[in-house]
């Protein structure tokens, strides 16, 4: 299958297919990206989004966290080190950017929706913004997808309401899962409480099912994790860092 290059946005977390994505975008480098968006047609806004193995969403200005007070680093590469291709995890998703809209004060607001996964081939530095050599991923939905699926159900179900309860909170959604067990396995890997790493497997899986079989160990080990703890502490469970783009 040919590869296809495209903008590169790296992200402090992972985007799954048919998920929305709200970035609020104020980085030099982001900007021109989708200034050069806004050129093209409207059914053709499309970027790829990489979670960040070794590095920062945002610039940094100092050691440590960005300092306002600091000069700024420069640059596409800005706070990503020389190993660009092992700065990012090279299974990412392509978004389409449905929504961008210039702030009066400089910035976008931008609310794109992934589409479909890719492999990353390369990168490069050389423009305003990074850009990536991409290898589209077909999805395939490997043996037992169905069967497993309906387990997956019944765990995210289990997961969904011991949550709530560790959180002190009732819950509220009665809304069916997709019966599509692609369509579920990416709704269940975003919708769940996991860290970055863990994100990232459950999007690389090389199949559908390996990827239900992953959530169905994965919500049923957290499932029993939240159902040991004090319900205060747990309330950390549900708090994630916010994209600064």
């Amino acid at each position: 299958m040919s590869s296809v290059r495209l903008p590169l946005f790296p992200l402090n977390s992972v985007l799954f297919p048919g998920l929305v994505l709200p970035l609020n975008v104020f980085e030099a480098r982001y900007r021109a990206m989708m200034a050069d968006l806004l050129d093209r047609p409207e059914d053709d806004r499309r970027f790829a989004v990489v979670a960040i193995r070794d590095g920062r969403e945002v610039a940094p200005t100092a050691p440590g966290l960005p300092d306002a007070t600091a000069p700024a680093a420069t640059g596409p590469a800005a706070g990503f080190g020389d190993d660009l291709l092992r700065a990012f995890h090279t299974v990412g998703c392509v978004a389409d950017a449905a929504t961008v809209r210039e702030k009066s004060g400089g910035g976008y607001e931008v609310l794109a929706t992934g589409t479909t996964r890719f492999r990353l081939l390369s990168v490069d530095a050389s423009g305003p913004y990074l850009t990536g050599e991409l290898a589209p991923l077909e999805e395939d939905q490997g043996e037992g997808a169905g069967a497993l699926a309906s387990g997956v159900v019944r765990a995210f179900r289990t997961y969904q309401k011991r949550l709530a309860w560790a959180n002190e909170r009732t819950l509220t959604t009665g809304q069916d899962l997709p019966a599509d067990p692609s369509v579920l396995s990416y709704l269940v890997a975003a919708a769940a409480v996991l860290d970055v790493p863990a994100k990232q497997a459950l999007l690389a899986a090389p199949d559908t099912a390996d990827r239900l079989r992953q959530e169905l160990k994965l919500l049923r080990q957290e499932s029993a994790v939240i159902g040991k703890l004090p319900s205060l502490p747990a309330v950390e469970l549900t708090r994630q860092p916010t994209s600064p783009n």
